[in-house]
């Protein structure tokens, strides 16, 4: 017969071996699921300096310790971060690896140039391999805000303006909300024909007009942005002609020194 006083005495060691346990596997586990998107206040220094009204010194990136680690630091996984959160992270992502792009040679100024810059090239953003172009339909877009579109930037004059600041989740919808009043009125992207009743549109509502259908139309959705009220009243009546403005793949700043 067992001795009743013995296995009760190993019950509470029994016990706090287990919490003991319990506690160190904590340990382990928790530095993962804590894993947020990397602190972006090297690329933030980096875009405040170096990035202009939208013109980007790229030579200043080149050789850049801090734009190194930082770049580096995306490729872990992002874990529990929050969708604010990720949603940053992955415009920052994005914006820096296009950078990255233009530094290593790579340009979206021709056809098969935009294969390699957009398809081809891979990078280590969140645990996983990935192009530019698969980072923007298959991550970015689910997020369903049209906006991301204003914020993610090809190193071409005729994208959005790089913004002279990383992207943070406890301002990303005010930032978002900059962006697109800043594309949107920017005369050199969409121009607006009073006379004529023409919006003079950029490509990129063309190319994703599904994710701006949700106001109901392009025209809709570019009048809750337009500055002028008149504009802005006569789109939203879809009362204006669209034409596109051809894009302009020309390089959005100082070229790196090669």
């Amino acid at each position: 017969m067992p001795d009743r006083t013995t296995a009760a005495s190993r019950a509470p060691l029994r016990l706090l071996a287990a919490v003991a346990f319990a506690f160190a596997s904590l340990a382990v586990l928790s530095p993962a699921a804590a894993a947020k998107p990397p602190d972006p206040a090297p690329f933030d220094a980096l875009l405040r300096t170096h990035v202009k009204a939208g013109d980007v010194d790229y030579p200043s990136f080149q050789g850049n310790d801090a734009f190194r680690a930082y770049a580096a630091a995306l490729g872990a996984p992002f874990g529990e971060a929050s969708g604010a959160e990720r949603l940053a992270g992955y415009i920052n992502a994005y914006n820096a690896f296009a950078i990255q792009g233009i530094l290593d040679g790579l340009s979206p100024s021709s056809f098969l140039g935009r294969q390699r810059y957009f398809k081809a090239q891979t990078w280590s953003i969140d645990g996983r391999a990935i192009a530019l172009e698969r980072l923007e339909n298959d991550v970015i877009r689910p997020f369903k805000d049209p906006r991301i579109h204003f914020a993610i930037v090809c190193a071409s004059k005729s994208c959005p303006p790089l913004r002279s600041e990383a992207y943070v989740a406890e301002r990303l919808d005010a930032q978002l909300d900059d962006q697109a009043r800043r594309f949107v009125n920017d005369p050199s992207k969409n121009r607006f024909d009073k006379a004529t009743r023409t919006a003079h549109l950029s490509e990129i509502f063309k190319w994703f007009d599904e994710d701006f259908r949700g106001a109901g139309s392009v025209q809709k959705y570019v009048a809750r942005y337009v500055a002028d009220p008149e504009v802005a009243r006569e789109l939203g009546n879809d009362a204006y002609r669209v034409q596109w403005v051809d894009y302009d793949w020309t390089l959005n700043g100082r070229p790196p020194k090669r």
